[in-house]
């Protein structure tokens, strides 16, 4: 990963301070949601924060190491595809059950709060392409775990996953051993 410029490290710190909205029990009871619409609402702060995203994508000296950007149903979604963008990389969507057309490859896993099942279209990534895994936030893991099983169906390798936030309180990084995380803030 290439070292963030002091100022970008800045306006991200910034960004995520005044525009990451808590809401308390969203979407069930005991659930503490993290609201990044202002962020995207805001050029200078999604800018930032796309630009910090996507130095996991790069080496030390800066050049891009990965062919392909996947992002999670569905903020994940918004902040992988600028990423791809940034990197000159192709944009993956891994979707919930049902939402893509062709054949996939599908893993259920247990979320913080729930069950669900994600899906990547079979051809999506070639095999031995570098994968770098993108979502707002790092919570148990089990989104980042079933992604990667996904990516390595089709023969792909994950070779990082960046985010927005990471809930220190909970073993997102422990249930993803060996896989470098970028967390551009920490609850």
């Amino acid at each position: 990963m290439v070292e963030l410029a002091p100022e970008v490290r800045a306006q991200v710190d910034r960004a995520l301070q005044a525009c990451v909205v808590d809401v308390a029990d969203y979407p069930q009871e005991g659930v503490m949601f993290k609201d990044i619409t202002p962020l995207l609402a805001d050029h200078d702060a999604f800018t930032a924060v796309v630009t910090a995203l996507a130095s996991a994508g790069r080496d030390e000296a800066g050049d891009v190491i990965i062919d392909k950007v996947v992002g999670m149903e569905a903020r994940g979604f918004i902040l992988a595809a600028p990423v791809a963008l940034a990197l000159g990389a192709g944009f993956v969507p891994v979707r919930k059950a049902g939402k893509l057309p062709r054949e996939t490859h599908a893993v259920s896993y247990a979320l913080e709060y729930g069950e669900a099942t994600l899906e990547i279209h079979r051809d999506a990534v070639a095999p031995g392409e570098r994968v770098l895994l993108v979502d707002d936030v790092l919570a148990t893991g089990g989104t980042i775990a079933a992604t990667r099983e996904l990516v390595e169906s089709c023969g792909g390798s994950v070779h990082a996953v960046a985010v927005l936030m990471e809930l220190s309180f909970l073993p997102g990084r422990e249930t993803n051993p060996g896989l470098p995380v970028t967390a551009l803030g920490t609850v």
